[in-house]
């Protein structure tokens, strides 16, 4: 279908690319859950089509049919208003429906959005269908990440495809940003969208602090396993110490060493490291473990917002030392998305930037991510303050 609206193409383009990243899968890939933090592609396929039929679909088209009574237990992920689903960690055991089924879902219910945004325009409507584009753009991300995770614990570590390149370099000279004592604003503060964690633009006052114009490269870290950094308990919080003890922690994820040389996992496959690329799947525990292994810091996320006008970012997410928490005045909306944001805040970190994974049209410098410290799975580095 053709279509003139700026909106509908945008979902289209989306829905589009959502099922680009799955083309160089081979059928076998679609079901695998190695973790249970990570979900098979075909959960991704089905839960971002679930999220336009739960909240947009049954709610505003007149006899909307549903393609499959089943399928809000099954691709439902955690709306507890919306009703039961299968738990996170039983994704992988969903052989059935087969992929051909999702695809076929995915295909009703993109017609049906067509159908329903082609006769019914309202500004209720297009902002639900904005999020519903938003949610689907985070799921690209975590799909790529998930893929990597399922293919990278494969033995065989065969490679995804070249969609994707992983070895920036930042060839440029390292500097340190001095940004000035003041009281500065933050948040989101235009027309354009956003997430509601990042409303509620307040002041804060920042004391003088630097900031590094480069991320933390591989070489760099390197640097910090020889001279025994996962080792010297001095680096470490108490939980990351338990953390690496416990899981035998020694590296960054994906990474090996062969015959004297470091290796590690990329979408590519086993490849050499690009020793002037910035370091990536860390977690919050081991940027927390090399700051302090340099005598420096992460900054906060305000820190890295004011700052973020004078450097690059956006090749990885960028763990800060912010607490996820609510801006001043944060309410959650009504009803189910509600659950979208605010309960998540607590016992999470900020990362901010976006990284390679990142869509286009979905980041911006006030976009707040969160993970739980532990998680490195995404494609999360870090840089220096002081």
């Amino acid at each position: 279908m053709t279509t003139t609206n700026p909106l509908l193409q945008f979902f289209l383009k989306t829905r589009k690319h959502t099922e680009d990243i799955c083309s160089p899968l081979e059928i076998e890939d679609y079901v695998v859950q190695p973790i249970e933090d990570v979900s098979p592609p075909k959960w991704h396929l089905g839960h971002t089509t679930w999220f336009f039929e739960e909240f947009i679909l049954k709610q505003h088209l007149g006899n909307y049919k549903l393609f499959d009574e089943d399928f809000s237990f099954v691709f439902n992920s955690y709306y507890e208003a919306v009703g039961k689903r299968v738990i996170r960690s039983n994704r992988g055991n969903l052989s059935r429906p087969s992929v051909q089924k999702v695809y076929e879902y995915r295909n009703y219910v993109t017609k049906e959005i067509e159908k329903l945004i082609t006769k019914t325009n309202t500004l209720e409507i297009n902002s639900l269908l904005e999020i519903g584009i938003h949610h689907e753009k985070q799921h690209q991300e975590l799909l790529l990440t998930d893929i990597k995770f399922i293919l990278g614990n494969n033995p065989l570590l065969p490679s995804y495809s070249n969609i994707i390149k992983e070895h920036e370099t930042q060839d440029y000279q390292q500097e340190w940003l001095k940004v000035n004592e003041g009281v500065y604003e933050i948040g989101h503060n235009n027309s354009s969208f956003c997430y509601d964690n990042e409303l509620g633009r307040h002041k804060v006052y920042l004391t003088n602090y630097e900031i590094a114009n480069k991320l933390v490269t591989n070489k760099e870290f390197i640097e910090f396993i020889t001279a025994n950094g996962y080792k010297l308990h001095d680096f470490w919080h108490a939980e990351g110490w338990d953390w690496v003890n416990k899981n035998k922690i020694t590296t960054p994820l994906y990474w090996h060493n062969i015959d004297g040389k470091w290796y590690h996992y990329t979408l590519n496959g086993l490849q050499e490291i690009n020793l002037n690329s910035p370091v990536t799947h860390i977690s919050y525990f081991e940027a927390f473990a090399y700051a302090q292994y340099k005598k420096l810091r992460l900054p906060t996320e305000f820190e890295w917002e004011i700052a973020q006008g004078k450097f690059s970012w956006g090749d990885r997410w960028e763990w800060t030392e912010s607490a996820y928490l609510p801006y001043p005045g944060y309410a959650k909306v009504d009803g189910a998305l509600g659950e979208y944001n605010g309960k998540f805040m607590v016992n999470q970190k900020v990362l901010r930037g976006g990284s390679i994974a990142t869509p286009t049209q979905h980041t911006r410098p006030t976009y707040r991510n969160f993970f739980q410290t532990n998680l490195r799975w995404q494609y999360t580095g870090l840089r220096l303050a002081k």
